[in-house]
């Protein structure tokens, strides 16, 4: 793959880029293999799950600079000015069509972007996510609700579509981030439309993300590791299965099964209203009856459950720090029979592993949700011996 940006030196993000694509899909496997060479033999390794090399990201997270009637859409430089990347090519092509119209947009809102070095305007950022059946969700963060309206019309005006070849926008949101940090978002939400989840279609089902929802950035890979874990808990035949982190539900309900317990655990309240939602399915008809899900704590309600309703299954999948030594010392102790592993971090996984030595790998793949660049997703089955 080729870009303008990189090549002009304006981006350096994609740190691979211009690496031929098998090349960097073996430097990955080779990584992480070694990363986990003391836990995953040779044999376990299934070939890497590949991705397209550009037009593969259903999200885009744009920076807002420059100045009012002149924005910039995409990043900040060093000097925390604005560089316009509106022609980014990973991005879906729904979502390019999305980005452009909103880049062409923009200048006539009267919005005024936010200036990091003189910690002046207001819209920091605006958070776009696309879904395959090319619905739109926009989220755009300011620094207070005094250009509300603005926004509001926008919102207005990106409803009536952008075209038909373009993607409909589904949901809306108002987000309040009043401090100067480089954080994306504040804790203040406000949904603007009447829906206020987009359905994103992934291996069969429809998942429902929230504004805050977590939702792998590849739709195409993330359908094959949904794949991958239901077919591995499907070879095992649980009756009971716990989804720890489980956000929108994505393992939970691709693992349901009739007869199977699945209880998907998540912090997140919105995350796991979501997760209700998605599992009225059509799809999951027959399927989802004994699925569950509780907004909590994944540590405290591992420790919390008797002996008795411990899982024969029991999915992970943590955020970048994994999923901590509390949560693996307990697993390590616990009895469960067999324990599925996705990580996005080969570093923190090799730690936990090292603190659950009673399991085996007895599966391993690498997931490439992320070409162009070093990071990768990685998924286990572990088995517990004797």
């Amino acid at each position: 793959m080729q870009c303008d940006y990189f090549d002009a030196g304006v981006c350096r993000s994609c740190t691979l880029m211009g690496e031929p694509y098998p090349a960097q899909l073996a430097g990955k496997q080779s990584s992480v293999a070694t990363t986990l060479a003391s836990w995953v033999s040779p044999g376990a390794w299934s070939a890497p799950a590949p991705s397209p090399e550009s037009g593969f990201r259903n999200k885009a997270k744009l920076v807002v600079a420059g100045r009012k009637g002149a924005p910039t859409v995409g990043i900040l430089d060093r000097a925390g000015r604005g560089v316009d990347l509106r022609g980014c090519g990973l991005y879906e092509p729904g979502l390019h069509t999305a980005v452009l119209d909103l880049a062409e947009r923009l200048p006539t809102t009267g919005l005024t972007p936010y200036d990091v070095p003189t910690r002046q305007g207001e819209l920091k950022h605006v958070l776009l996510t696309h879904s395959p059946a090319g619905e739109l969700m926009a989220r755009f963060v300011l620094r207070s609700p005094g250009q509300r309206r603005r926004v509001v019309e926008l919102v207005d005006d990106l409803r009536a579509g952008v075209g038909p070849a373009g993607p409909r926008l589904r949901v809306a949101s108002l987000n309040l981030q009043p401090e100067h940090k480089a954080v994306l978002e504040g804790e203040a939400e406000e949904v603007l439309t009447p829906d206020r989840t987009l359905p994103v279609q992934v291996a069969g089902l429809t998942l429902h993300l929230g504004t805050r929802s977590f939702f792998q950035t590849n739709t195409g890979v993330a359908a094959a590791l949904y794949r991958q874990v239901a077919a591995w808990v499907d070879e095992l035949g649980p009756g009971r299965v716990w989804d720890l982190y489980c956000g929108v539900g994505g393992f939970a309900l691709h693992t349901s099964a009739p007869g199977r317990e699945v209880v998907g655990v998540e912090r997140s309240a919105e995350a796991v209203r979501s997760a209700l939602r998605s599992r009225e399915d059509p799809a999951l008809r027959g399927r989802a009856a004994d699925t569950t899900f509780v907004a909590g704590d994944a540590t405290a309600h591992a420790r919390s459950a008797r002996p008795a309703d411990r899982p024969d299954v029991l999915v992970v999948n943590p955020p970048r720090r994994g999923v901590g030594a509390e949560l693996a010392d307990w697993v390590e102790t616990s009895g469960v029979p067999h324990v599925v592993y996705s990580s996005c971090a080969a570093t923190s996984l090799a730690r936990d592993l090292a603190r659950m030595p009673s399991y085996t790998v007895r599966h391993a793949r690498l997931f490439d949700m992320f070409p162009q660049t070093g990071h990768h997703e990685v998924a286990l089955l572990l088995d517990r011996h004797a």
